[in-house]
């Protein structure tokens, strides 16, 4: 089981191995780090199948001590560096991020037919799980390695208002039980004195219990004397084994599209402005099916905003909630990540060209004569601009 504890401040980086670096691998390390010392922007290794090029990242990532995102070109290769780099790193974050869908629908519009398709989407809980553990590490420790496929290049909640919305909880702090109620609400947790599962919690007493969303076993026990918080652990929801006390506990949102209520009223306003214009304009083009389309899609949508938090397809209003400019790209994984991170690009002659094939494809994909959606919400840009960070 893992630790839900980070490691001691000075525990960074332990590589473990039965090995030591041989051959080519001792002077590629060094000519990698000392590029890093220099501020080089890109290196390349290279290497045959077999020549130890993950040790040889793995060397390089302990001695620099710095975090990295690991980019491969799919599902199965990122599982194979994923449990290479967990068992080089067994005591540090070594986590994983990937799609999480099982099954994937994108919305459409058929104009020969003038038939929309609605998204559609199986979501795979367990890798939702260890896509939520994978940020809320790199945000909390400096010894984390995150393997990621090329699906990390997609839009991802606003980190600065992801952090903004974490529920903190200390030893001996004075609460409002409904006061934490409502703010676990607002991560989008859901109450359920029967069954604690992730994403959920349960209030009895003076006792409140929480099953963080990027738990895979263990649950938060917060007990109250009167209105002070007496003590903090974390225990196993299945078989009720308490582990040690903590002085403090962070909660983080459900889902990284979560928004503080705030930010989401405003962003109503702003796309009720937008709306108006749209819907005219339309209108002016003598497109009504269109504009009638558009104004009851959008008031939907708003109406679950307002109501619930959040609504499918929400990543479409994403421009307005993170306060972007028209035509800059949405937040990503790497938007995560520290200013010192190391990005290691697995079999790049590969990736590379797959991130700008992916990036044109999900253009074209929201090309939207229909009327179904915003202007904002379809992406602008080259894949030069898009993807310029990575």
């Amino acid at each position: 089981m893992r630790d839900p504890k980070p490691a001691a401040s000075g525990d960074l980086f332990q590589l473990v191995s039965n090995y030591q670096p041989s051959g080519d691998q001792p002077t590629a390390i060094a000519q990698l780090l000392e590029g890093l010392e220099d501020g080089l922007a890109k290196q390349t290794l290279l290497g045959v199948t077999g020549s130890g090029k993950t040790f040889t990242m793995a060397n390089v990532i302990a001695r620099a001590q710095r975090p990295a995102l690991i980019l491969a070109p799919n599902k199965t290769l990122a599982a194979q560096l994923y449990g290479e780099m967990r068992e080089f790193f067994p005591h540090n974050a070594v986590e994983y991020f990937v799609s999480y869908y099982d099954y994937y629908q994108p919305e459409a519009y058929v104009p020969a037919s003038d038939t929309f398709i609605e998204k559609d989407a199986s979501i795979n809980e367990h890798i939702e799980q260890m896509r939520l553990s994978a940020t809320k590490a790199i945000l909390e420790r400096r010894d984390t390695i995150i393997v990621a496929s090329v699906s990390s290049i997609y839009g991802l909640g606003d980190p600065s208002q992801y952090r903004q919305m974490r529920l903190h909880l200390s030893r001996g702090e004075r609460i409002d039980p409904h006061d934490v109620h409502a703010h676990l609400a607002e991560l989008q947790y859901t109450r359920n004195d029967i069954q604690l599962a992730r994403g959920t919690f349960r209030s009895k007493g003076d006792t409140l219990d929480i099953m963080p969303a990027e738990s895979d076993w263990y649950a938060v026990r917060i007990e109250l004397f009167d209105d002070t918080i007496e003590n903090i652990r974390y225990f196993d929801p299945l078989t009720g084994e308490m582990l040690d006390p903590v002085p403090r506990v962070t909660i983080y949102p459900k889902t990284h599209y979560a928004t503080p209520r705030d930010t989401i009223l405003a962003s109503i306003e702003l796309i009720k402005a937008e709306l108006r214009e749209r819907v005219a304009a339309l209108i002016a083009q003598q497109k009504l099916v269109e504009a009638q389309r558009l104004e009851q899609r959008t008031r939907f949508d708003l109406e679950m905003m307002n109501e619930l938090g959040y609504c499918s397809g929400i990543e479409n209003y994403s421009r307005y909630l993170s306060g972007r400019q028209a035509g800059e790209p949405p937040p990503t994984l790497h938007d995560y990540l520290p200013a010192d991170a190391l990005l290691m690009i697995d079999e790049s002659h590969v990736t590379i060209p797959q991130l700008n094939g992916m990036y044109r494809g999900n253009a074209f994909a929201q090309r939207n004569p229909g009327g179904l959606r915003l202007p904002p919400a379809v992406r602008a840009g080259q894949p030069p601009a898009a993807l310029r960070r990575i």
